[in-house]
């Protein structure tokens, strides 16, 4: 593979996360992977982002008037002829935390690479925070997902376990180990009671901590979790990786 084709896709859309995460997200990639790379974020506005960031649309999924895009738009990644982009995409969050090498992202075999879900293991089910991927390899998941939305919207609660599913069908799935992208809500957050005394901790052999459920970055940052009676020390760490 050639080391000029290697790209970080990124997604922003609506308000929640503003050009910042982005902006860190780069750096952060910056930081941590060996070698050249472009970085792409498909978004709805494109204001605020740093100019080493390819800002570039969201695909359309072309649903069924009425129905809301949100749960499902990562989908438009595996859009046959993205942009004209070639070559293999790392997809991130942009609210993770990198704290390690990216390079093994890279280069770990696999036609189609997922976190494994944490809080079911049994499940082939992957958290799609960090996927891998050949661009304009797998369009197949995109049409069939246009074709049979009604069933799949009754058959999967998200994008993620749609495509986990898909790609276990197509004997295409595969996990990053698991040491490399834990849960901050799993896997940093001490256990209770602990957790009123002992700060959140960078798992050992992270290399992307993962923010899903009631936790962003900022709030890690300044102990906040956003359900009650649930209780974190700052998470100090979090400042010295998400920067720019």
């Amino acid at each position: 593979m050639s080391i000029s084709r290697r790209h970080i896709i990124c997604m922003k859309w609506g308000t929640k996360y503003g050009p910042e995460y982005v902006n860190r997200l780069y750096a952060m990639v910056r930081r941590h992977l060996t070698g050249e790379f472009n970085m792409v974020c498909l978004t709805d506005d494109a204001s605020g982002i740093r100019s080493e960031v390819q800002c570039l649309s969201i695909p359309t999924l072309d649903l069924p008037p009425g129905i809301p895009e949100r749960g499902w738009t990562k989908l438009a990644s595996f859009t046959k002829d993205l942009h004209g982009l070639r070559g293999t995409a790392l997809f991130l969050d942009v609210d993770v935390v990198i704290v390690g090498s990216l390079d093994g992202f890279f280069e770990l075999p696999g036609d189609f690479m997922i976190i494994h879900d944490y809080k079911r293991p049994w499940r082939i089910t992957g958290n799609s925070s960090v996927y891998r991927y050949e661009l304009g390899a797998h369009p197949e998941v995109l049409h069939y997902f246009r074709d049979n939305f009604d069933s799949i919207r009754k058959q999967f609660r998200n994008e993620q376990a749609y495509l986990s599913d898909f790609m276990h069908q197509q004997g295409k799935l595969a996990y990053w180990p698991a040491e490399w992208c834990p849960s901050f809500k799993y896997h940093s957050i001490p256990s209770w009671p602990t957790n009123y005394w002992t700060p959140p901790q960078i798992p050992h052999n992270a290399r992307i901590v993962i923010f899903h459920g009631e936790c962003n970055p900022p709030d890690a940052l300044a102990g906040k979790r956003n359900r009650k009676f649930r209780f974190i020390q700052p998470a100090l760490w979090v400042a010295e990786h998400w920067k720019e």
